[in-house]
């Protein structure tokens, strides 16, 4: 007769710098890891801002079976709350079986009371919901396959999308990759970028951290026309996929297709290297940024963002599609271009 053994209980433990080499090797064989599951960018947000770390990972017969980054994050608009990941598209909990999530899960709620905060915010990709989480549905993300054949992949896009492309080529726009040499070419189109949606902007130094942490996992290219840049992505990548995180563009970027023409080049370097997919991000339902990645022939999926209540009545809303701050929005807008970079790495950290 054989014995039946009872099944290994899934511990939780709080992250510490010395299993930061074994979380990034099991989160390399994950498939819904990314980037912003990564210790470099648990690493990049404590240098860049203050808030305090509370990442926590499951483990099973000593072997690490799910993560979970997580930050404490406390200011005078979203109050104290904890988050994964702050200023991240995806977050949430990673995990290879169920029991492992769920046990992270628990263990942030406990967290959450311990810490008395006001709520829990998980930026799930895609996750089953949790009882006493309030589903947030504001984000839908943007993915496709890369195809090994350039042509065939252009054959897939929507005649529009294809039109703008063969327009900025013909525009005679110049593509160059690299990014120390490059980062304050694409901060100022960056900054621009931000300001034209009323957004506060970054400053520098956060893009400097990330290259730094990311290394070999970042890319950066520019479009130039004539010599001058006008369109730019950084870019992240993690397993088997491309994530373009950051875009910057000048003013006359849409009439010289730029963006259509940085972002097909993406697609086509990415897929030349070998990557399998191409992650555009997330973004807000019915927004400018919305319409031009849907006219990509996208899978689209709605995030499963959820929130946990802990000293709040009723989820938070600080998008800036909030009509409480559309007037901040607009007069930011207009605000001048150096004002703006000065202010805006001051204000960007209350909105994580």
């Amino acid at each position: 007769m054989v014995e039946q053994t009872e099944p290994v209980a899934v511990t939780v433990r709080e992250f510490c710098p010395g299993i930061a080499p074994a979380w990034d090797r099991w989160l390399h064989s994950q498939p819904g890891a990314t980037p912003f599951h990564a210790t470099a960018w648990m690493r990049a947000i404590e240098k860049s801002f203050d808030y305090e770390p509370r990442s926590i990972y499951a483990q099973r017969n000593g072997e690490i079976t799910g993560v979970l980054p997580l930050f404490l994050v406390a200011n005078w608009i979203v109050g104290r709350c904890l988050m994964s990941s702050p200023f991240a598209d995806y977050g949430g909990v990673c995990a290879q079986d169920e029991e492992s999530g769920d046990a992270l899960v628990e263990r942030a709620k406990e967290i959450a009371r311990a810490e008395n905060v006001d709520f829990l915010e998980l930026r799930h990709r895609r996750c089953k919901p949790y009882p006493g989480f309030i589903p947030k549905t504001l984000y839908v993300g943007f993915s496709c396959e890369l195809g090994s054949d350039p042509e065939a992949s252009l054959k897939k896009l929507p005649r529009d999308t294809r039109y703008m492309i063969r327009k900025g080529e013909k525009a005679g726009l110049e593509l160059r990759s690299g990014v120390e040499e490059q980062l304050a070419s694409f901060y100022q189109l960056f900054a621009t970028n931000w300001r034209r949606f009323g957004t506060p902007v970054f400053s520098q130094r956060w893009l400097k951290i990330l290259a730094e942490e990311f290394s070999d996992r970042i890319d950066l290219k520019l479009a130039y026309y004539h010599g001058r840049p006008v369109a730019g992505v950084l870019s992240l990548f993690s397993g088997d996929t491309l994530f373009p995180h950051y875009a910057g563009a000048s003013g006359d970027a849409n009439h010289l297709a730029a963006n259509n023409f940085i972002y097909w080049e993406l697609m086509k370097d990415a897929a030349s290297k070998g990557l399998r997919r191409f992650d555009f991000g997330r973004s807000k339902r019915g927004t400018g940024a919305y319409q031009f990645k849907s006219s990509w022939n996208m899978q689209i999926e709605t995030l499963d963002y959820q929130t946990f209540l802990v000293r709040r009545k009723e989820a938070p809303n600080f998008s800036p599609t909030n009509p409480k701050f559309e007037i901040a929005t607009r007069l930011w807008s207009q605000m001048p271009l150096r004002a703006t970079t000065w202010l805006g790495p001051k204000v960007v950290r209350w909105f994580p």
